[in-house]
């Protein structure tokens, strides 16, 4: 082979191998670009798989904050514990009806707890020392397949219906104890009135023999004493409350303050009374309620023998307690106190703690808020004091616009027309 067949080959093999470089760059290239577009393309399919993790992290932290609001929210405790009975979650509601911290709850046997809350209750709901009273019910949770995953438990306040249910009985009660009374009262003054009778006649004609006549001047006083109570039984069985009049608060208040002054007077009592310049006037029979205060003041001046405080006040009553619009009473002391087995019992006929009285008084205030259309409660704790909250309904009649004086009558003198010796009974006369 010629030198110049030996250069013409040794060019065709630089010429195909230029060629096959030229394709396998070419190839290069394309798997180049194939590569790029395919990184591209998980680029973006990586960045939109972020965005929805986040778009779902997102919506999952926004469902995680608005299920803990509506479970803070609830007025009803909620203990959530996991498979092995620890407590997981608890809201503000379990730690308000319970006294309890959140964190204390937290990591404790659920089984604890409820045994911790039901131990000295003896009674169904249970009524906790802070006077709340809760019904507890529990539920087990489970999963998509069935399997218990932990357990639920639910502490209701029940307070508010259980005083429905209270008040409901008591009237109930005190209605069946006033039809009874009634019949009794009505059964007893008709002979009465003939022993009143024939007491008058003998006193007439003993008149010269006064030692005599002095049996017969005693019958009438008995007979006039007996007749007092039935007739405050009969007040207590069908009180007339039909004098409605709009009444000037401070004088009503005033006029009650003078009445019960000279039992003050026995004891260092120190009487402040708070009137809201919303309530100038009241809508009801003046007589009525000045009573029923008069006797709330006397019972609570009782309450105090070694002295105290007095607090009357009068304000609007709060929204959330009375649908239509009402005003709020309040007669306050700083005495004894009533034990918390005997305040539903306070306003039954014939139920009293002294040693003298009939127990009517507080009946008959019963009776005559009741028949105002209102209701009267009674907020007691031993050794701190009492109060007796009246709330009257103003019905759809628009109050009149007169200026209010914020009373304070502590330390203003008051006229005073004593009241010597005067019982429960003779107060309703």
């Amino acid at each position: 082979m010629t030198a110049r067949d030996a250069e013409a080959s040794n060019n065709d093999l630089l010429t195909r191998a230029f060629h096959d470089f030229d394709q396998a760059a070419t190839v290069l290239q394309q798997s180049y670009d194939a590569l790029t577009t395919r990184l591209q393309q998980m680029d973006l399919e990586l960045a939109q798989t972020n965005a929805s993790l986040r778009e779902h992290l997102r919506e999952t932290e926004e469902m995680r904050a608005h299920v803990t609001a509506v479970l803070e929210s609830l007025d009803t405790g909620v203990i959530v514990a996991d498979s092995q009975d620890s407590v997981v979650r608890c809201n503000h509601a379990t730690e308000r009806l319970l006294g309890v911290p959140q964190a204390r709850l937290r990591g404790r046997r659920a089984t604890e707890v409820l045994e911790e809350i039901r131990k000295d209750h003896g009674e169904y709901p249970l009524v906790l020392p802070t006077g709340v009273t809760i019904a507890i019910s529990q539920s087990d949770l489970t999963d998509e397949t069935g399997s218990l995953i932990g357990k639920l438990v639910l502490i209701h306040d029940v307070t508010h219906i259980r005083q429905l249910e209270d008040r409901l009985q008591r009237r109930n009660r005190l209605e069946a104890m006033g039809q009874m009374v009634g019949n009794i009262a009505h059964e007893i003054r008709n002979p009465l009135g003939s022993v009143e009778l024939f007491a008058s006649m003998l006193r007439k004609d003993l008149r010269d023999q006064p030692h005599l006549r002095t049996y017969a001047e005693h019958i009438s006083v008995a007979v006039q004493a007996m007749d007092r109570l039935l007739s405050n039984l009969l007040v207590y069985t069908r009180p007339d409350c039909s004098r409605l009049a709009w009444q000037d608060t401070e004088s009503l208040i005033r006029e009650v303050l003078t009445l019960a002054s000279h039992a003050m007077s026995l004891a260092s009592i120190v009487v402040r009374c708070e009137i809201d310049p919303r309530v100038p006037k009241i809508w009801c029979d003046g007589g009525k309620i000045k009573q029923v205060l008069l006797n709330l003041v006397l019972n609570a001046v009782q309450a105090m023998p070694e002295g105290g405080s007095l607090i009357l006040s009068a304000r609007m009553a709060p929204e959330e307690i009375s649908e239509l619009p009402a005003i709020q009473l309040t007669v306050s002391d700083t005495g004894t106190g009533i034990p918390l087995e005997l305040q539903s019992r306070v306003f039954d006929p014939f139920f009293t703690t002294k040693d003298h009285g009939t127990g009517l008084g507080l009946a008959i205030v019963h009776a005559l808020v009741e028949a105002h259309h209102g209701r009267i409660d009674v907020e007691s704790r031993p050794g701190q004091g009492t109060s007796f909250v009246m709330r009257l309904p103003q019905g759809s009649i628009q109050q009149p616009t007169l200026s209010a004086r914020n009373a304070a009558l502590v330390g203003r003198s008051v006229q005073t027309r004593p009241i010597e010796n005067a019982t429960e009974e003779e107060i309703y006369e």
